[in-house]
């Protein structure tokens, strides 16, 4: 059997070693830096990471009927050239908290307040070139009121059941994966909940 001249995987789960690092690029709302790296392989790589301050996705919840209801905003993407279904979400602000910036954020973009705040998924965006991490908060208990998007944010808001909201991410739909998470994290704590029959 010829051998492979793929790396081998490496034994011991060291990080990889940065050789040099500079910023290619600074913005207002992320920068990216170009590493040369010294992989656990073995491999010297140039690496491009784009660096974030982190986003917090709130999973907001109605019950009391039926199933919960999930409060869904819709909006235009440039990235995406399309129109998206999403969790509300949002950038944390410079030294500011999680949570914080969890409750600053559903009130901006919907107008709504919970009383009730919990984290419930953390994961990397997309970690094969962003360092940005996602934390999911669901909120409960919710109250509405008065949003104040900022200027270039129009967004629709609708209360979805939880089974549509699952039809929508299930045939493609709800494309944006923060919210797919989100979606398929509710309705499996849903599911475990129900007494089985």
């Amino acid at each position: 059997m010829p051998k492979s001249s793929r790396p081998r995987s490496p034994r011991s789960k060291t990080n990889a070693r940065v050789l040099s690092s500079r910023v290619a690029y600074r913005g207002p709302s992320f920068w990216v830096s170009t590493d040369q790296v010294l992989e656990p392989s073995g491999v010297r790589a140039r690496r491009d990471i784009v660096h974030h301050t982190g986003s917090v996705v709130i999973l907001a919840v109605e019950e009391g009927g039926s199933e919960p209801l999930i409060l869904l905003e819709h909006q235009y993407r440039h990235a995406a050239q399309k129109y998206l279904w999403e969790l509300p979400a949002g950038r944390i602000d410079k030294g500011e908290k999680d949570l914080a910036a969890a409750k600053r954020e559903l009130r901006e973009e919907t107008g709504y307040l919970a009383k009730s705040w919990k984290p419930v998924l953390r994961f990397y965006a997309s970690p094969g070139f962003v360092a940005e991490t996602m934390t999911i908060f669901l909120a409960r208990d919710l109250r509405p009121g008065r949003a104040a998007p900022e200027a270039d944010e129009v967004i629709d808001i609708k209360m979805v059941p939880l089974s549509e909201a699952v039809r929508m991410v299930m045939t493609g739909r709800i494309w944006d994966a923060k919210t797919i998470s989100g979606v398929l994290w509710l309705a499996q704590q849903t599911s475990a909940r129900k007494p089985h029959e």
